[in-house]
């Protein structure tokens, strides 16, 4: 019995004392690089004139990115589990998992929530598009691209959304953001605060809006209203999904993204084409 104990200590030791999971490291990576490929055809179609003129062929480009996107997941993963387990934020469904425990009652109990709010962050971002169009600013202009791909490509960028942008978004960036809060004030028990951890989800979101500003620079004039509008369509998906994040898993926030996304680049352009 006691050698049993100590084997069952030194396994917890190690598994306490590891940087990352590396198991969690290695499906992720994956999943990113799939996700990669995915959005590809989505992609190439809306730079399609620009890679025309391009003196470089296309299956150059193709592999310069998917070598490129995977060193940059490879970093960011390994940060973002790095400082999750420090923070209390994680993957319950896939470490469970990958633990042995049963998991199928949970991945149930946040189905539900996950594609609830996915849908209805869709028709947030599709209903404050409106409200800015009748400011005079196009809808088209942000929601759906100039170039709307066809409905496949949209599905398979979903992908990218769901899995991708959640990876750089918030296992890495919001997690980075909660461990500096953190460091900088905590709870009496040791965990963030409950401040923090809006703060986190909120300049994440932010950041991720200021992101697609070169995005929207290359198809209209950016304007103080255009700015807000693309800021502020980027960030409502982003503090559900930090709050998915926060509260259920990083799981829930990919399958929120998921669903809103089809919603965004599937059904919408759909329906907008009837």
């Amino acid at each position: 019995m006691e050698t049993k104990n100590k084997k069952t200590d030194g396994k917890n030791f190690i598994e306490k004392n590891r940087l990352v999971n590396w198991k969690l490291y290695i499906i992720l990576l994956i999943a990113s690089i799939f996700g990669i490929i995915a959005v590809m055809p989505y992609t190439f179609t809306l730079q399609g004139e620009l890679l025309q003129n391009s003196p470089v062929p296309l299956y150059i480009v193709a592999i310069a990115q998917i070598i490129q996107s995977t060193i940059l997941f490879a970093v960011v993963i390994f940060i973002g589990l790095y400082l999750a387990k420090k923070v209390g934020l994680g993957l319950p469904i896939l470490e469970g998992w990958l633990e042995g425990r049963e998991v199928k009652s949970y991945l149930k109990s946040i189905l539900g929530i996950s594609i609830g709010l996915g849908i209805l962050a869709s028709i947030l971002i599709i209903g404050i598009d409106f409200l800015f169009s009748l400011a005079g600013l196009t809808s088209s202009n942000i929601v759906l691209a100039q170039i709307t791909p066809p409905a496949w490509q949209g599905f398979l960028s979903s992908f990218y959304g769901g899995i991708n942008e959640e990876i750089l978004l918030r296992l890495f960036l919001m997690t980075l953001i909660a461990w500096i809060i953190f460091k900088i004030k905590k709870t009496d028990d040791g965990k963030p605060t409950n401040i923090g951890m809006w703060l986190s989800i909120i300049l994440a979101a932010v950041i991720f809006g200021i992101g697609h500003l070169p995005t929207a620079m290359a198809i209209t004039t950016l304007t103080p209203l255009m700015v807000t509008k693309v800021i502020i369509l980027n960030a409502v998906g982003g503090i559900i999904f930090g709050w998915l994040y926060w509260k259920k898993g990083l799981e829930s926030a990919m399958i929120s993204h998921f669903s809103a996304d089809i919603v965004l680049h599937v059904i919408l352009p759909l329906v907008t084409v009837i």
